[in-house]
Formats: structure tokens, sequence, C-alpha cells
């Protein structure tokens, strides 16, 4: 019972941090998006810029930073071919940021920006709509009736839990050479750590506030629920941890039990045994090793029954599971540890039985 408790308890906190990692995949690195909060008095802060060079210069824990701005829907044309994606102007680093890897071609290099190269990087959605298959690597496509030449294509981002409609990102030189506009939207920062996401946040909305006199500024990252669900999951896996000790102890208490009855039933065995010259230490030794036998063989079908029945419920829920042998160690070495010690005080009290006595009781 013990060891089944451990090892469900395992297998259980396993296959929720391999969930959980999942979800983490599909959405990018773990940033925080710092923006101007809107304010009903006074005008809008812009950030621009030289915010994004002011913070990368001062925050800690920082591993990159990017700016980006919604320019807004855009008619996009490729030959007969029309769709209408969100177009976005984005920094150098913004590929860092985002956290993911890119389908086909490249991102936007530092010559794209210094030389106001007319480039995007597409969407595998906006990409299937435009071209259907075929390769869009270098071919020029109107947004907005401008020409543009596709350098790169971005897998589909689906975090946000609704259908795709295409993205489009141009640099934000190309940007501002078309609006005459140095502002920016929204400033992406991505931690080293991913535990300092928050703190991140926070010391960004700080800084901003203080070079903003009276300007209001907030935070949002993008696994701020499943931050919670792991919160969630420690919680939890305490309380299975506790359970499973708990069970440990009980059935540690059942081979105390047994050995003990082991013992009294036996006494005329251990006074022979004495007798024809076993030593304290051999008898000792006797009935520890058959407690450390008893855990071994009864976590052995724990272990067995457990992994069976994780079986069946991850194909039955589509849940990801792997046997890890290092679980399957912890376990029956929980079970050994707890056996050998429930059966120690019995073997010692089997050891010091005299044997004189011991035969005359039989």
């Amino acid at each position: 019972m013990g060891v089944a408790a451990v090892s469900a308890t395992l297998q259980v906190g396993s296959i929720s941090r391999a969930i959980l990692a999942e979800q983490l995949s599909q959405r990018g690195a773990p940033n925080v998006m710092v923006f101007p909060t809107w304010q009903a008095e006074g005008p809008p802060t812009q950030l621009r810029s030289e915010d994004l060079e002011y913070l990368k210069k001062r925050l800690t824990g920082l591993k990159a930073i990017s700016a980006s701005e919604w320019v807004g829907s855009a008619n996009t044309v490729f030959e007969d071919r029309e769709a209408n994606p969100f177009m976005t102007a984005v920094s150098q680093e913004f590929l860092l940021t985002y956290g993911k890897q890119l389908v086909a071609g490249r991102f936007f290099t530092p010559a794209d920006f210094e030389s106001y190269r007319p480039v995007v990087v597409i969407d595998q959605f906006l990409a299937d709509q435009l071209f259907q298959g075929t390769e869009a690597i270098g071919k020029r496509i109107y947004a907005d009736s401008r020409p543009y030449i596709i350098v790169g294509v971005l897998p589909t981002d689906q975090s946000w839990g609704r259908e795709p409609e295409g993205q489009l990102l141009i640099t934000m030189s190309v940007y501002s050479a078309m609006t005459g506009s140095r502002d920016v939207g929204i400033l992406r920062l991505r931690p080293h750590h991913q535990q300092d996401l928050e703190d991140l946040g926070l010391q960004a909305e700080q800084m901003l506030q203080q070079r903003f006199s009276g300007a209001r500024f907030s935070s949002w990252n993008n696994i701020e629920d499943i931050l919670t669900q792991q919160q969630i999951l420690q919680m939890a896996s305490l309380a299975l941890s506790a359970v499973g000790v708990i069970s440990l102890l009980v059935g540690g208490v059942g081979i105390a039990n047994i050995t003990i009855a082991a013992v009294m039933e036996r006494t005329t065995e251990i006074g022979l045994r004495r007798a024809l010259g076993a030593t304290q230490v051999e008898i000792m030794l006797q009935f520890i090793l058959e407690a450390a036998l008893l855990s071994l063989l009864g976590g052995t079908v724990a272990l067995v029954s457990v992994h069976g029945l994780t079986v069946v419920v991850a194909n039955t829920l589509a849940l990801p599971y792997q046997f890890e042998l290092s679980t399957a160690s912890f376990a029956l070495g929980s079970a050994l540890l707890v056996g050998v010690g429930a059966g120690f005080l019995p073997a010692i009290r089997a050891s010091k039985l005299d044997p004189v006595k011991a035969l005359r009781s039989s």
C-alpha cells in the first residue's frame, strides 16, 4: 500500500509536469509584456525605442527585450489570392523573446533594419492561405498596396484560444519610415529563469513609472495560468506525498507486527539455531532479511499494479506517460528502508533470546 501510494504520487507529478511542459512549448518562451495603462486624464503615454534601450541597460535577470507595434489588418495579395492578416512592426530581438523557431527561411537581420529593406516574416497560416503548399520564401506579396519580399515563416500562434487570422511582421524601421512615428506599443521581456518572470515585469513597471512621471504601466505574462497550475501542483504533490508517507508508515507497522509474530512463533527454531552455534548477529540478520524480502516483494507487486493502471488511464485520456526508472527505484528504496527499519527491533529481540529458555518454551 505504501509503495503504491508513493509510486502513484510520483506518477501524478510526472504526468502533470509533462502536460505543463507541453503547454509551455505551445506558447513559446516565457515572457512578460509591459505597456502603458490607459488614463482618463492627460495625454496617453507612448513608449519609444529609447525606452527599450533604457530598460535593457538596467533590468536584472533579463535575457532579451524587444518592442512591437500593432499596425492593423493589412489587405495582402499574391497573384489572385487575397488575405487579411494582422500586421505588426517588431524590433530585432523579437524572435528571441517570442521563443519559437522559424518553420522556414530567416528572421530580420541588422542590415534589414539599417537599410529599410521591404522584407516580411509571415506565419504558417498566412503562407498556406496565399501559397497553398508551395514555397513562400523569396516570393513578392503586396500588403496595403506596398511590395514586400518574404524572408521567413513562423509557426502559427494558437495560444490565444481563437482561430488564427494570419500574421505578418515588418521591421520597426520600415514602419517608422511609412508612418513617421517612433512609437512602440508593447515591450516584451524574456528572463533568464522562468521563476524571475513576475519580478522582471514589476521591475520594468517601476522603472518606466519613474521615467514617465505620473504615467502608469501594466504587465502581463504569457504563462500566468501555467504558473498558477504549477503552484497548485506543488501543493497537491505535498498533500499526496503526505498520504504516501503515512501509507509507508502503516505498511511498516504491518511488517513490524508480522516480524514480531514470526519471532514469537519461531522461538524454538531460534533456540535450536543458537544451540547449534548461530550467533546473535546471524539471528538478527535472518529476520532483517526476511523483512527486507517482504518489503521488496510487496513493493514490486505495487509498482507493477500502479504502472499497469497508469498505462490504462494515460492511453484512455491521451496523457503523456513514460515509465521512469528513478521513480521505481525511489519507491522501492523507500519500501526497503521502512521494511528494514520496522523489522530491526523485532530482529534484535529475536537475537537476544536465551537459547535454553527458547528450547524449554517448546
